[in-house]
């Protein structure tokens, strides 16, 4: 057994040796001698000659930087704007961008910022001051650099230029006339309206029928003898639509005191609920029945939106009230308050400012006050003469929009259909550039 372990190893040297030996012989056949080598090296260099004198000419020169630099102070701003412009290079081979560095005067080698990087396509102009990381200050002298970039990141800088001006706001936009010139308009309708709404002048307002119904929605409960449930939203009293929402509380809940009617207000919002309780109180006193004012008929129930959900839903399962009001601003609990409201028989009035919840109350409740409608309930219910005039006044501002707008578009197809330009004075009349 140990001379076949002996034998094998050696056989397998054996075989090994017959290869080495053939690849040894192929090598020195292959290798030329010294002397053929050295004249292969020096043709070989003689050829590379052209190509290594062709690699190694001189390089390139660096790109030419921007020149001088005019620095202007802004029109109507608050003096935090300086419109920079600088002089492009006449030859722009191998510019990438312009990147515009700044500083304060006298503030060292350490203070320079970028500011702004352009393209070399762009104009070479720009209005310095709307990053906000790095703001201009009114008053503030300031130093302009800018470099050429390339495409690697290399930068060639031009001169360093001192700020011709410093920045300085203004009192007015001068831009901004037209703005000043409507606002005028609408305060002077809003006050001409005041003053005939006081005067006893009977006005047209446009009939809602959501507001019209209110009458008739408590006259139902009323007649059924059951109670009325009012949701002043779900919101804060910092949102519009609650404020408008308690401003109809009181309406409605002088209705109530007068037709002697059971209301129930449950409240999400503990401000709410205070400022609620008081606004129906006081409609109780002023409908002359504050005996019948009942403390329990406000109540609070919890901040947790869901959770006020089910509590709202869980009494009008119980108490089957024969009129319900949703009005403020609701989130997504509104189709769940309107499809109960609306299992239990009751007769419902919506209305929020919330586009997207306006289609749930839409399709689920009788009568629905849409948008602005909501806030121009409190006039409707109240007919107080500040109310109706402010409402008025808006309703002659839109009419004078709507004007300006039938105008446009008759305008536009007389352009259309003559080839003329009568749209573009009514353009510059009504349009104001974003930035001058």
């Amino acid at each position: 057994m140990r001379k076949k372990w002996i034998a094998m190893p050696s056989l397998a040297i054996l075989l090994l040796l017959v290869p080495i030996a053939l690849a040894q012989d192929d090598v020195e056949i292959l290798t030329p001698d010294s002397s053929s080598a050295a004249q292969g090296t020096e043709e070989g260099l003689q050829e590379m000659q052209p190509v290594m004198e062709e690699v190694l000419e001189e390089p390139a020169p660096g790109l030419q930087p921007p020149g001088g630099i005019t620095v202007q102070d802004k029109n109507n701003d608050a003096g935090d704007q300086l419109i920079v412009c600088f002089e492009a290079p006449e030859d722009t081979s191998g510019i990438f961008a312009y990147n515009v560095y700044r500083r304060e005067t006298g503030a060292g080698d350490d203070g320079w910022n970028l500011v702004k990087m352009i393209p070399v396509v762009e104009p070479p102009e720009f209005v310095d001051g709307y990053d906000p990381e790095f703001p201009i200050e009114p008053g503030v002298q300031y130093d302009y650099m800018v470099a050429s970039a390339s495409l690697e990141g290399q930068e060639f800088f031009g001169p360093v230029q001192q700020a011709q001006v410093v920045s300085s706001g203004e009192w007015y936009h001068t831009g901004k006339t037209r703005v000043l010139f409507a606002a005028g308009i609408f305060m002077f309708l809003i006050f001409y309206y005041f003053g005939k709404a006081q005067r006893g002048s009977k006005m047209y307002l446009r009939p809602i029928a959501g507001i019209e119904a209110i009458d008739e929605a408590i006259g139902r409960a009323t007649e059924m003898g059951k109670p009325v449930l009012y949701v002043p939203g779900l919101s804060t009293i910092s949102d519009v639509a609650t404020i408008a929402s308690l401003t109809i509380l009181g309406r409605v809940a002088k209705k109530i005191a007068q037709y002697q009617t059971p209301l129930m207000v449950p409240n999400r919002d503990p401000i709410v609920y205070t400022v609620a309780d008081e606004a129906v109180k006081q409609a109780y006193l002023e409908a002359g029945r504050p005996d019948a004012y009942d403390p329990d008929s406000v109540f609070f129930l919890t901040t947790s939106q869901f959770a006020f959900v089910a509590g709202v839903n869980g009494i009008m399962m119980r108490e089957k009230p024969a009129t319900n009001f949703y009005l403020g601003m609701f989130w997504a609990e509104s189709l769940l308050l309107a499809e109960t409201g609306s299992l239990s028989g009751a007769i419902q009035i919506a209305g929020t400012d919330a586009v997207t919840q306006l289609p749930f109350f839409i399709t689920t409740c009788d009568y629905t006050l849409i948008g602005e409608e909501l806030y121009a309930a409190s006039a409707y219910l109240g007919r107080e003469p500040k109310q109706i005039g402010a409402v008025k006044g808006q309703d002659a501002c839109k009419g004078i929009i709507m004007g300006f707008i039938t105008l446009a578009l008759v305008l536009a197809l007389v352009d259309m259909i003559g080839g003329t330009h009568l749209l573009d004075w009514v353009r510059n009349l009504v349009t104001m550039p974003i930035i001058d």
